[in-house]
């Protein structure tokens, strides 16, 4: 095998190494926090600070309300930092950002997307990046988090009306998971060479004998809680590229770990609430099953680039960083974008058509291999709903899953989670080229490579935006009203229509006594449903979007 092969079956194995070592104490670690009666004294007073009694516990519509209520005051208040950002402390004398851009800002990092019409290190002070910004990279990762225990607590709990209380949920999240986690992430980072400190703009000399303005930041901190919480807004327009963020190999493998470390974790959480870790095993295995063939391919796709100019350079080594390579590159490529994150250490429009598009249907199967912070968990549970239908209609019984009968409203449900982001998706790519004063403005002003390849940067946009992951295809100008405008609209949705169905879901199955088990029940926790489970994820995205990936990547890769 070639030396390429072998660095990367050593940092995958590396990776999987430590995933394995994490799994069970960090899974038992945040069922603990999700299930202990106690509260610490921080928490006592900020239930008390805001009215809530953190011993009642809510139905889901009382749930989705305190969600949807947090998070519009959420935006509320990053849009309005980024319109007074001129008169905050530390603005370093940069103006207001336009109304359409805030308002787009906003609903990216309150979605937990993150996406960036913008060069953050330009365009954002200080203060709208650590107190806005960063603030949202915590609750919003809490809010996906909080969704999944909700949803798990429906199939755990028996005949009940409720599913948790939101706000000690989101409370706990973040005060005993992301916030202790970052600081420690913080640290590491800090050793490798991330800067952290308020110095602003500095203009240095250059080994040629030139200037340059160089920005600083407090930057370790932000990046922690970028990764911890798949969130993935960087402080740098460069992103996971840029030295200040991401300096050395090795912090390049941290970041990867850190992407990937509480969505793998959640899984066992999941089967030490509903009383069977091989539930949770079986749910790992499916992700890391989906991650290792993604990763594989898109750096089989990455090595062997087609084209003269990626054969005589011995790989596709445009837009990536000399630092990392193609192995490091498209392992965080492949995390980034099967995790819902978004951050990138290379640039993903400089993928070769299959690598870029391999990029893409990470994000159309739904991040769940192992998907965000909590939205990971809550995806692959809905796909597994249907997978369990599929199989009822096979042997001709009552679909069960963990006890609990899968009738037609958990049906509807699960359909309409599923079909809630492609709508999106295939709505938003066919409006841009749809309507004519959209089209001439999106192909005059945004779309710098004209033809397939502009058409799937128009398409990645959209699939990362209503799939609440950020990155995008760097060739893309996204910065004008109707893409701020309409990626704002496909973010929002995106994030909230799936959490409405998702906690309905949750109530409809907490109201259900357990159904005890029987000859006919399908084991759901051996490597038969990991299989099928498998196969419908595949083929559920597959029916949806191949027709629209033909129209780009693959006919880009074709030709």
């Amino acid at each position: 095998m070639t030396a390429n092969v072998w660095l990367f079956i050593a940092q995958l194995a590396t990776i999987a190494v430590i995933l394995v070592l994490v799994y069970r104490p960090l899974g038992d670690y945040m069922a603990m926090v999700f299930t202990s009666p106690k509260n610490l004294r921080v928490e006592r007073g900020f239930y008390r600070l805001i009215g809530v009694n953190a011993a009642s516990e809510q139905s889901w519509p009382a749930y989705l309300r305190s969600i949807l209520a947090f998070s519009a005051v959420g935006i509320l208040v990053v849009y309005a930092m980024q319109r007074v950002q001129e008169i905050l402390p530390y603005s370093l004398g940069l103006p207001a950002t336009s109304e359409h851009l805030s308002f787009n800002t906003a609903i990216s990092f309150v979605t937990n997307t993150n996406w960036q019409s913008y060069s953050p290190d330009v365009t954002l002070g200080y203060t709208v990046q650590f107190a806005g910004l960063a603030v949202q990279n915590f609750v919003s990762a809490a809010v996906g988090i909080a969704v999944a225990v909700a949803l798990v607590r429906g199939f755990a709990y028996k005949r009940s009306g409720t599913i948790g209380n939101f706000w000690v949920d989101m409370t706990r999240s973040t005060l005993r998971i992301l916030l202790p986690f970052s600081v420690l992430a913080a640290i590491i980072l800090l050793a490798g060479g991330v800067i952290q400190n308020f110095s602003g703009f500095q203009d240095v000399s250059t080994i040629a004998g030139g200037s340059a303005t160089i920005p600083g930041g407090p930057v370790a901190s932000q990046e922690a809680i970028k990764l911890l919480g798949t969130n993935g807004g960087g402080f740098f327009n460069a992103n996971s590229a840029h030295p200040f963020e991401n300096p050395t190999p090795w912090t390049n493998m941290v970041q990867i770990l850190l992407m990937l470390v509480i969505p793998f974790a959640l899984p066992r959480t999941f089967g030490r609430m509903v009383g069977d870790n091989r539930q949770g095993l079986a749910i790992a295995g499916t992700m890391a099953t989906l991650f290792a063939v993604s990763v594989s391919l898109m750096t089989w796709a990455e090595l062997h680039g087609a084209g003269t100019a990626p054969q005589l350079a011995g790989a596709a080594m445009e837009g990536k960083e000399d630092r990392f390579g193609i192995i490091g590159s498209t392992i965080f490529g492949t995390t980034s974008t099967i995790t819902s994150t978004g951050a990138v250490n290379s640039m993903h429009d400089s993928f070769t058509s299959l690598g870029g598009g391999m990029a893409m249907l990470n994000i159309m199967l739904g991040e769940l291999a192992p998907g965000g912070v909590g939205s990971g968990l809550y995806g692959i549970l809905m796909i597994a709903i249907i997978a369990v239908f599929v199989a009822g209609l096979m042997v001709g019984r009552t679909p069960e899953y963990l006890g609990k009968k899968i009738g037609a409203r958990e049906m509807k449900l699960a359909s309409l989670y599923i079909l809630a982001t492609p709508t999106l998706v295939l709505a938003g790519t066919a409006l841009s080229f749809a309507i004519p004063a959209v089209r001439s403005d999106v192909t005059s002003t945004s779309i710098w490579n004209p033809g397939l390849h502009g058409f799937t940067e128009v398409l990645y946009a959209f699939t990362s935006a209503a799939n609440n992951n950020g990155s995008a295809f760097a060739g893309l100008t996204a910065n004008t009203p109707w893409f701020n405008t309409a990626l704002g609209v496909a973010m929002l949705l995106g994030r909230f229509l799936p959490i409405v169905f998702v906690l309905a879901l949750a109530g409809s199955l907490a109201k259900q006594d357990r159904v005890p088990v029987t000859n006919g029940t399908l084991p759901t926790h051996r490597p038969q449903f990991v299989v099928l489970l498998l196969g419908v994820i595949v083929i559920v995205t597959a029916l949806t979007y191949f027709p629209v990936l033909a129209l780009g990547p693959l006919a880009e890769g074709l030709l």
